[in-house]
């Protein structure tokens, strides 16, 4: 196997490691984690999410975070954003990159998001297009692209579908994520060379959970 010389590592511990979380955690945490994790080395750490509070409370003090992060020369901060509305709040607390986040199977969009996977594609393209207007980096990210708690198996042409849809609305790059933790290292060969057939690899990117201890394999 030939190992690249240079590996990208996107650390999303302060959003999605703590989205879930059930007892609250504190701004003053949030940020000395990021400032931790930019002090090991990170050089793109995924902040906070701009998202309803009432559906995920945890990221409810995403202003404040934004507002207290000491930002390093050299490291990039982007923000969740599922909206028009959160894009908004995200440019007013100073985010240079957003991520836009769909999932590949109906039933996780419509679970997830409460839309249909071309509704939630039509919202990301509003988005897409006034933070590229305002100078913003956009990010896509694709969920259950290895298997769906709902529908099970995923064809890779489903994951093609949404990310080739995303790279036509400006995302520097598209993230091919195993939400479940059910993937192969022969899933994930196939999902990325179908869509390696419409995307450069350069601008694909992988997050995997390690549910089943598949991820670092996977990798």
């Amino acid at each position: 196997m030939k190992l690249p010389g240079r590996v990208k590592l996107v650390e999303v511990g302060p959003r999605d490691g703590l989205q879930n979380e059930p007892a609250p955690v504190s701004a003053e945490v949030k940020i000395e984690l990021i400032h931790r994790l930019q002090e090991a080395g990170l050089s793109v750490i995924e902040a906070t999410a701009f998202v309803s509070p009432k559906w995920v409370p945890q990221m409810a003090d995403n202003a404040e975070v934004m507002a207290g992060i000491r930002r390093k020369p050299g490291v990039s901060y982007p923000v969740l954003v599922p909206n028009k509305k959160g894009l908004d709040a995200a440019i007013a607390a100073g985010a240079q990159e957003v991520v836009v986040f769909g999932a590949a199977t109906e039933s996780f969009s419509k679970r997830n998001t409460n839309c249909t996977i071309a509704e939630g594609l039509a919202r990301f393209s509003e988005v897409g297009k006034e933070a590229l207007a305002h100078g913003l980096k956009v990010r896509g990210d694709i969920s259950v692209c290895l298997g769906c708690p709902y529908e099970g198996e995923v064809k890779p042409q489903a994951v093609v579908r949404v990310a080739r849809e995303l790279d036509q609305m400006g995302c520097y790059e598209i993230t091919i994520a195993d939400t479940i933790g059910v993937g192969t290292p022969g899933g994930t060969r196939a999902v990325l060379e179908a869509a390696m057939k419409h995307i450069p690899v350069e601008r694909l990117a992988s997050h995997f959970h390690d549910t089943y201890g598949q991820a670092l394999a996977n990798i």
